[in-house]
């Protein structure tokens, strides 16, 4: 049996991942979340054996050298972040914590000998990119915001580990994923909630972003099949679709497929740095995902009741 912590792993795509590692007879997953945000619903099954729960910082030292003194791990999944647009524009210093937690984390997993640090990153590292689609290799980083200029920073210290020490990595950098358990800050489910509820629906700005939508069960198996291969050692890999939408759009489909008597009303912008377009390069996503990724209509298939889902096309 082999040991892993997940940090975050009470978070959305976090709950997802440790769900998919616990599949694994042979994997005893520790979930490190100081539980902020969420509450223990997201939590596995008590009745799944290898497991446990340790409540935590994943940004204070002696909170991440218990953990470490508790057990001894082979991999470490660092997905515990401070996101959400709102809580970054409200809270942009503390965002720079999160530095803190990258690093004791690596400092551990050196003196521990771990065999891979993986690390989720974000599409935010590109920021308003020059050029699409946008390759892991040679778009340019350009962070303005806080939150993607501390992904950015982290995944140079994970990088600078490497070389510096040799510990391996695999970093993961994350497109507008949606899915069940997300929360409502998040325009996917926000889009839904409100639309099943009657409620209207806003949208900042004409609407014209430009967004691709990942579903949740395609980020979580490229990242198990990838995690152990030895192919995706020492790789940046995109996670996320390549079909584009602009937020009208997705927010016209949600009252098609709802059949929602709510109207779309525009709002003006929240931020300066908006980003108006994100496009990744998924080469890489597929070589290792080895299946069709899920289409936006089936994702949102999945996320609503059947009783409610009514089959429409999407707005082109």
């Amino acid at each position: 049996m082999y040991k892993i912590l997940v940090t975050g792993g009470a978070g959305f795509i976090g709950n997802h991942l440790v769900k998919a590692l616990l599949n694994d007879p042979l994997a005893y997953v520790v979930i490190m979340d100081n539980m902020s945000s969420i509450d223990f619903s997201r939590l596995p099954d008590k009745n799944i054996p290898n497991w446990e729960f340790i409540k935590g910082n994943a940004n204070k030292y002696e909170d991440i050298k218990s953990v470490f003194q508790q057990h001894s791990f082979e991999y470490i999944f660092h997905y515990a972040a401070f996101v959400g647009v709102e809580q970054n524009l409200k809270q942009p210093v503390s965002v720079f914590e999160d530095l803190k937690g990258i690093e004791y984390l690596l400092q551990f997993s050196i003196k521990h000998q771990v065999k891979r640090f993986i690390y989720a990153s974000s599409s935010e590292v590109y920021g308003n990119s020059p050029s699409f689609p946008q390759y892991e290799d040679s778009t340019p980083l350009n962070a303005r915001l806080p939150y993607g200029a501390v992904k950015a920073t982290g995944e140079a210290f994970v990088r600078a580990y490497q070389q510096q020490f040799g510990l391996p990595y695999s970093i993961f950098r994350f497109f507008n994923v949606y899915g069940s358990t997300q929360r409502h800050d998040f325009v996917m489910q926000k889009f839904l909630s409100a639309a099943l509820k009657g409620e209207n629906l806003y949208i900042y700005g004409d609407g014209q972003q430009k967004r691709t939508f990942c579903f949740i069960d395609d980020a979580t198996q490229t990242v198990i099949n990838a995690y152990r291969n030895p192919e995706a050692e020492n790789l940046i890999m995109n996670v996320g679709n390549s079909k584009e939408y602009t937020i009208l759009q997705l927010a016209q489909y949600i009252q098609k497929v709802t059949g929602a008597k709510s109207s779309i009303i525009h709002k003006d912008r929240i931020r300066k740095e908006e980003i108006f377009r994100r496009l990744p390069d998924n080469s890489r996503m597929k070589r290792f995902l080895q299946r069709p990724l899920t289409s936006l209509e089936e994702g949102i298939k999945k996320m609503i009741p059947s009783s409610v889902y009514k089959s429409t096309l999407l707005p082109k």
